[in-house]
């Protein structure tokens, strides 16, 4: 039996199913991401969207969908569904007994003597999704119906039936070549078996994603059918069809399907279906290497998500050191102006410091992560002391940050162009991880480094931080650290931010006042589902993720639970805590296996509910909750390992 499983009873009823997705990828940015019962409810959902070069590597929808039809005696079975409004048609997962995912999907079907099975692959590193169809069971002449629909558009978008779209085809070895647009890729449709094609182009209209109307957004799509495929199958006979951006020679397929199981990780417990959900986060294409934030709709790349990410999908997944470099090098070559020179992402470049910090702690070596990245951490360093377009160092050495209208630090929701929360001014976590920055700097190049100046300017900038950060943040009122401070004063709102004056190797706070922040912590943010962002007693609070873009957008960063909050969290009540803190620790990341099968399967969301009872929203497979729950167990093994 396998460890993600659904039966009949579940697959049958729509709105359990329909809240539940399964993800393949290609590791290099390809996906393909539906419902456990096949019926797209998002926009980003479909069997294939790939990067396109010609559009700047944006993802295009090409495939949508693929119906199954089984005939026997004359009649058809279709096993597809599709929303149009309040109608679903057809309702092929009434025919559904049963979904099970190790390692990857497969769907089984009966009708009536039919049994019938599909299991859904996507080759790694190649923009390829195979099917593979097994008759299992029949006692009668048997056909199968193979109907693609086609989108040919950005997963962002919608498209509607129009006169521009070209539904011709073109034969194929084993099967049909289908182009939509002028620079799009072609969409290869091959089968391991002779079948027959039949050329019958119609726009299939008013196909709705209930996800995007639940959430106010444009939900109405028309899809291109060009025609069908048929073939008879036999009892017992297995037939694989190759979706595709280029020919392949169909001959191959089924030995490529049984090679690409092979590299499959397993799914069989908690901690294997993390891994996977690691895996399918890396997107490795043209020399580079990059994490996706998180699927379906996420970027590939993005700076302050790759050096949050970056520690835990990787050396303390694996223990994988050079790819940790690989990426953290490659993250730094595409955004090298960024990093030095603005961007809207604040506190983006001193991450950077942490995540060799990170390196330096895992190997044991700082002395060969200093001369490997030092270089360039001083290079940010001096671009903050020189002035940013977004970040000033005052003669208190704290980073004062603001851009008219941006919301610079994580919490970056925006309502009509306006952020909701801009938290201009001295932010805590910022000028936490400018403190940490600087004090490493300094060390590092106190012990490995030649410029005397350097190590006394940051000497200089570390002694002015420590003698103004406590009276600028610590409120006496909360017992806590201001979440910002403005020319009004501070915002003692209680906010997850100031974690990050505890979790750093360099704290500008004393032990005394990390063990009442991470208490105030505790006592009215941390839950099993991850860490509030705003405590429940301030009336800004917004514990539920629903209703229109407004609504959600308001409560994202005003309540609801972040799970990769939880990484700095345990980073930081081990310092304090040491071994005590291993069974909390525990019960913090192992209430998420209770949820591999409730969002997406085998994987880890991105936003929960504040509020029990924590329902997951966002990236169905978020790679800053992956990594956070892989680090927080890293941290549990070796606290563990102290005690033996």
């Amino acid at each position: 039996m396998a460890y993600l499983q659904f039966n009949k009873a579940e697959l049958v009823n729509l709105e359990y199913s329909l809240k539940r997705e399964l993800l393949a990828t290609n590791r290099a940015g390809g996906y393909c991401n539906t419902t456990i019962v096949g019926c797209n409810t998002r926009k980003y959902h479909g069997l294939l969207a790939v990067p396109v070069d010609k559009f700047g590597g944006h993802r295009y929808m090409l495939l949508s969908d693929l119906d199954e039809t089984l005939l026997q005696h004359g009649m058809p079975f279709n096993l597809g569904i599709h929303c149009y409004g309040n109608i679903y048609e057809p309702r092929g997962h009434k025919y559904i007994v049963d979904y099970e995912m190790d390692p990857y999907p497969v769907i089984t079907y009966r009708v009536g003597g039919m049994l019938f099975r599909k299991e859904l692959l996507f080759v790694s590193g190649c923009d390829q999704l195979l099917i593979r169809y097994t008759l299992l069971d029949a006692h009668s002449h048997t056909v199968l119906r193979l109907k693609p629909y086609l989108a040919y558009r950005s997963i962002h978008a919608l498209t509607q039936a129009n006169a521009d779209a070209n539904t011709n085809y073109r034969t194929i070895e084993g099967g049909a070549s289908f182009c939509l647009y002028r620079g799009f890729p072609d969409l290869c449709l091959q089968i391991s078996k002779n079948s027959e094609y039949v050329h019958m182009p119609d726009w299939y209209k008013g196909t709705v994603y209930m996800e995007e109307y639940r959430r106010g957004f444009d939900c109405r799509e028309d899809l291109l059918v060009p025609g069908w495929f048929e073939m008879p199958m036999r009892k017992g006979e297995s037939i694989v069809i190759s979706a595709s951006t280029v020919p392949v020679d169909p001959k191959t397929l089924k030995t490529l399907f049984n090679r690409e199981i092979k590299k499959r990780m397993p799914r069989e417990d908690y901690d294997s279906c993390l891994k996977a959900a690691a895996e399918q986060l890396f997107a490795y294409e043209k020399g580079f290497a990059r994490i996706c934030t998180g699927f379906s709709w996420h970027e590939i790349g993005g700076m302050r998500e790759t050096a949050l990410t970056l520690p835990g999908l990787t050396i303390y997944n694996t223990g994988d050191v050079k790819l940790f470099e690989k990426i953290l090098s490659d993250l730094i070559t595409e955004n090298k102006d960024a990093f030095l020179h603005g961007s809207d992402q604040v506190e983006s470049p001193l991450r950077l410091t942490e995540a060799v910090q990170h390196l330096a702690k895992f190997t044991g070596d700082e002395a060969q992560a200093w001369k490997k990245y030092g270089k360039f951490l001083k290079q940010v360093i001096e671009s903050y002391l020189g002035g940013r377009p977004e970040a000033q160092v005052h003669d208190n050495g704290l980073v004062w940050a603001e851009y008219p209208g941006i919301a610079l630090s994580w919490m970056n929701a925006y309502i009509d162009g306006k952020p909701v929360t801009e938290r201009r001014g001295y932010q805590v976590e910022t000028n936490c991880l400018w403190y940490n920055a600087v004090c490493f700097a300094h060390d590092m190049e106190s012990r490995y480094g030649r410029s005397k100046a350097f190590v006394a300017r940051c000497a200089e900038v570390k002694a002015a931080i420590e003698d103004s950060f406590y009276d600028i943040f610590w409120s006496e009122e909360r017992r806590h650290l201001a979440d910002y401070v403005d020319e009004n004063g501070q915002n003692i709102f209680t906010r997850p931010n100031q974690i990050y004056a505890c979790s750093l190797p360099y704290s500008p706070v004393s032990e005394e006042a990390q063990a009442e922040i991470l208490h105030a912590v505790e006592r009215e943010l941390v839950t099993t589902r991850g860490i509030r962002t705003l405590s429940p007693k301030n009336p800004n609070y917004r514990s539920r993720y629903e209703g229109n873009q407004i609504e959600r957008d308001t409560a994202t960063h005003n309540g609801c639970n972040r799970p990769w909050l939880l990484g700095p969290f345990a980073e930081a009540s081990f310092k304090l805590f040491g071994p005590s803190f291993v069974r909390k620790a525990r019960e913090l990341v192992d209430g998420f296996q209770e949820d591999l099968n409730v969002h997406g399967i085998g994987a880890v969301a991105e936003i929960y509910d504040g509020d029990p009872p924590y329902v997951p929203h966002g990236a169905i497979n978020s790679a800053l909750s992956v990594s956070a729950i892989l680090y927080v167990k890293y941290l549990i093994n070796q606290y563990k390992e102290e005690t033996l």
